[in-house]
């Protein structure tokens, strides 16, 4: 198959808003009046994850795309909490930041898991779901939850968090992202961005702290409360995911009333830059379907 290499978006400078007292950056295309989109990114990326798909959906929609707190040019606070539930908290309160009262909700990776919570919690304030390649309900692949799990004993245990903060954190993450930049699917300055602040002590102190109060199993309160998702909704999937299984997006598609399910072979966890133009045209029947408000 004949590589997609649909335009790239050099985004502007960042729009800054404040969240739990720290600073999260934002970039925002599209008319200002248009009904939003809010893309949120994975783990280890930022908002250039997206950088395909913005430039076709920010010609209809007003497309926002944060760093996360803890990544990319946001602030990596050590004082404040990052368990899961105040994560998804986190995501309505940077929506208030915004003054969104409501938005269509793309998540990938990390940002899909942040994502399913929160709609799940709000579903008045979420237009349509799209849920790519993310553990949602689940869990990782069982050698990527013993990574993940170590990561965490890591941050939670003060006799081995010293020692781990001069871990190669940096070095160890371009490796795995080495393929996609072989492959020409990823920049090598894109993934310069993605982890050059893990080199240095203090972004190797706060990924600890981010670890320390992540929790790997899965989330079965999630499973249960699938069925309630009424807002049309897109699962996209890579099948040669490496960290997650397709039968996480099965699940997803089978048990939420209005999934559309777009399965990728030839596609792994990457998928917004393996197969951008197949996530874009996914993403963009989404924002054509009616949902229950009309």
């Amino acid at each position: 198959m004949t590589t997609q290499r649909p335009r790239t978006y050099d985004p502007p400078r960042p729009r800054t808003v404040t969240v739990d007292g720290a600073r999260v950056a934002c970039w925002e295309a599209g008319p200002p009046d248009a009904e939003p989109v809010v893309l949120l990114h994975g783990y280890p990326a930022d908002h250039r994850c997206w950088r395909h798909q913005v430039p076709p959906l920010s010609a209809r929609h007003r497309v926002i795309t944060p760093d996360l707190l803890g990544w990319g040019a946001s602030d990596r606070p050590l004082h404040l909490s990052f368990d899961y539930d105040t994560e998804v908290a986190r995501v309505g309160r940077l929506l208030d930041a915004l003054d969104l009262d409501s938005v269509n909700l793309v998540g990938h990776d990390y940002g899909g898991f942040l994502s399913l919570g929160f709609t799940q919690n709000h579903p008045d304030r979420v237009r349509r779901l799209a849920l790519l390649n993310t553990r949602a309900h689940g869990t990782f692949t069982r050698r990527w939850y013993a990574v993940f799990g170590l990561l965490g004993l890591l941050g939670r245990n003060p006799l081995l968090s010293g020692p781990a903060r001069h871990l190669p954190y940096a070095a160890l993450h371009r490796r795995s992202l080495a393929p996609l930049v072989r492959a020409g699917h990823l920049d090598a300055r894109v993934v310069d961005g993605y982890l050059d602040w893990m080199a240095a002590p203090e972004g190797r102190r706060w990924l600890l702290h981010y670890f320390g109060d992540y929790r790997t199993p899965a989330r079965p309160e999630l499973r249960r409360r699938l069925s309630g998702i009424t807002c049309p909704t897109a699962v996209v999937w890579g099948r040669a995911d490496p960290y997650l299984s397709p039968a996480i997006a099965t699940g997803l598609a089978g048990s939420v009333p209005r999934a559309e399910l777009t399965m990728l072979d030839d596609a792994g966890h990457w998928v917004m830059d393996e197969r951008p133009a197949d996530v874009t045209r996914a993403l963009g029947r989404l924002l054509e379907r009616t949902t229950p408000n009309g």
